[in-house]
């Protein structure tokens, strides 16, 4: 995708936060939760791709909808078989991907060639500056994959890329780590105070997940339908969720989320 130059990031703090969803945790303060619904996003249908922007992005602009704290970029996307992205340019971003179906083919200007599927997630910490292409490598299957940006902490860094599969039995019923600042729990480093959990429910199976001072989240159903404290969202669906202990996340139909938490 053509980068875009870093915009301003409102309210950004310095805080930490914990994750349980293993233990019962008590919520003493409720959450401000709102809602955006799948059909809120900027949309465009190219053709060989059909893309959903849940921030402004390249012809969607929406000034009420800019990023969340450094979370820049939420796109979710649908490629033609043996199409996909050609090389381009891109400097000081964290981009974060993860594949929801089908196979992609990432090569970029560090010498990197791989391919994903899904559960895998791929970080590329653009720095300096890096060029690379994201194809689906299947001739008949769609690809269906999100692209998430992040603001850097700091500009003007080394380019890094960094992969891994993380298989469904660890995200299964639970939020499960894969993107951080300082690789807790085997999950691939960026360079920003943001972590990035994914998870796969079933119904009626839930995880709570507890929010630090001066912390948010953002949560984006990809496929499937959760109920978040009470609401229910489907595929395509989000909720920035904000001043609160946390949140419980309950599995209504076989569902696959993510759930960044950022200063906010």
């Amino acid at each position: 995708m053509a980068g875009a130059a870093a915009l301003p990031v409102l309210g950004l703090a310095a805080c930490r936060r914990t994750l349980s969803d293993t233990e019962p945790t008590t919520m003493t303060k409720t959450a401000d939760i709102t809602i955006r619904r799948s059909n809120e996003r900027g949309h465009a249908d190219h053709g060989w791709l059909d893309t959903y922007h849940t921030f402004s992005f390249a012809g969607y602009h929406d000034p009420a909808h800019m990023n969340f704290g450094p979370l820049r970029v939420l796109n979710q996307d649908r490629v033609a078989p043996g199409r996909g992205f050609g090389t381009h340019p891109h400097r000081d971003m964290e981009i974060v991907s993860y594949v929801l179906e089908g196979t992609m083919e990432h090569r970029d200007s560090m010498g990197t060639g791989s391919q994903m599927r899904p559960g895998d997630v791929q970080f590329m910490s653009a720095g300096t500056g890096v060029q690379h292409s994201e194809f689906n490598a299947s001739d008949a299957e769609e690809l269906h994959f999100l692209q998430m940006w992040v603001i850097p902490a700091k500009d003007g860094t080394e380019p890094r890329y960094g992969q891994k599969a993380f298989s469904r039995e660890e995200r299964q019923g639970t939020l499960r780590l894969v993107v951080s600042p300082d690789g807790a729990d085997g999950s691939l480093q960026i360079g920003q105070d943001a972590r990035l959990y994914a998870g796969l429910f079933a119904p009626g199976e839930e995880a709570t997940q507890t929010l630090d001072a001066g912390r948010g989240a953002y949560l984006h159903v990809a496929t499937g339908s959760i109920e978040l404290d009470g609401t229910k969202l489907g595929p395509g669906d989000g909720a920035e969720i904000m001043n609160g202990d946390g949140f419980v996340v309950h599995g209504l139909e076989d569902a696959e989320i993510v759930v960044w938490d950022v200063p906010a």
